[in-house]
């Protein structure tokens, strides 16, 4: 079959479909990419998938504002058509976010059937406003924010897609750590930092009791405008920083980490829970209605995480917190343990099933899903495509 995934903006989106454009390919199946500029600048992204750019607006502002995005987005809708008239595909894979609404807006148009895959916990505004016209909503997460009872019977929780060398840190041995071992911590801000952890972190760290502090190891994303300060800082300090503005290789990374602080969005969770890492999580506060601390929950209660607001984040309140996790390493290695036990490492797999069906044309009463060992309830069937 032949699929187009629509995503783009920041990693949040194009990681997940970036996971799903690879686990579909290794079935046979044929795979595009539709995105904006920001989407189609990621290194090491869809490398082997054809790419195509359309225009799409976003909507917010004032009247003038509104009336350019409504252009632009009529503009990237006409795209898309032409483009789904001549690669038909067998169904269209929305990962939120204005510029994949361009490109679901004409597959509706066209009748071609549509999948809605909702990263965080709470459903964002272009899924919101495409929710009713989808044939299948896949979350990540149990409970999903702003997500309407009526929909539950085309609902199915399958995670987040993450890139196969993440997934598999899950079934290793959690790096060795004890009283005597380094203490190795990543501290990232998603895909464009955070000037607040560049501040922060090294703060905190240097209020660490002496024991733990002579035992650090940190590699840490900044903001390019931050990075002089932030290495001067360490310098200061005598703690060794590997200090990078985009860790293009998270995987090796995040298999050496001990303990992650991190912001708390949708791929940074999904990456910390398939793979087994525990963390503190600093939520945006600025995120749009506030998901990042949604997308916190089910990871802290589980007590794989602990979660302080950005009001709360100062370097005595962080060095608690990591003495409390670090200083007994069976504490840390069950807070490990923890956060394993709410992964979803095979969410690509368990999303590439649902995509497969809906491009099939899966009728309730007829069939029913089952994703990932998980019975689901029957989806509504798609609309009709043409032979």
């Amino acid at each position: 079959m032949n699929f187009v995934l629509a995503a783009g903006g920041t990693g949040g989106h194009m990681v997940p479909a970036h996971a799903l454009a690879a686990e579909l390919r290794s079935r046979g199946h044929g795979v595009m990419l539709v995105t904006d500029d920001r989407g189609a600048r990621y290194p090491g992204l869809f490398d082997k998938v054809p790419v195509h750019i359309l225009p799409a607006g976003r909507l917010g502002g004032g009247p003038v504002s509104w009336l350019k995005a409504v252009r632009q987005v009529a503009r990237g809708r006409a795209q898309a058509k032409r483009l789904y008239r001549e690669h038909w595909p067998d169904a269209v894979v929305g990962f939120g976010g204005y510029p994949a609404f361009p490109a679901l807006l004409a597959a509706s148009s066209a009748r071609v059937p549509t999948v809605l895959h909702e990263q965080n916990a709470v459903l964002g505004r272009v899924n919101r406003l495409l929710v009713g016209e989808a044939a299948a909503i896949a979350t990540a997460y149990t409970k999903v924010d702003r997500l309407k009872r009526k929909y539950e019977g085309k609902t199915v929780l399958v995670g987040n897609p993450v890139r196969a060398e993440v997934a598999r840190l899950g079934e290793l041995p959690f790096p060795a750590f004890d009283e005597f071992a380094p203490l190795k911590i990543l501290v990232t801000g998603g895909s464009q930092g955070a000037s607040v952890l560049g501040e922060v972190v090294p703060a905190g760290l240097a209020m660490l009791h002496g024991k733990l502090r002579r035992r650090l190891q940190i590699v840490q994303q900044c903001r390019p405008d931050d990075l002089g300060e932030v290495r001067l800082h360490y310098a200061e300090l005598g703690i060794p920083a590997d200090l990078m503005t985009y860790i293009e290789d998270m995987p090796d990374k995040l298999a050496d980490a001990h303990l992650v602080i991190a912001r708390a969005g949708a791929s940074t969770i999904a990456e910390l829970t398939a793979a087994g890492r525990p963390a503190i999580l600093i939520p945006y506060p600025s995120a749009t209605d506030d998901h990042q601390t949604a997308n916190a929950r089910e990871m802290s209660e589980a007590g794989g995480a602990r979660t302080i607001q950005q009001d709360a984040f100062t370097p005595q309140v962080l060095a608690r917190q990591i003495e409390a996790m670090a200083d007994d390493p069976l504490a840390l290695n069950n807070a490990a343990a923890r956060a394993l036990s709410v992964g979803r490492p095979h969410a690509a797999r368990d999303l590439a099933d649902l995509v497969e069906r809906i491009g099939e044309g899966v009728v309730p009463g007829e069939a029913s899903l089952d994703i990932g060992a998980r019975q689901v309830l029957s989806l509504p069937a798609p609309a009709s495509v043409p032979a």
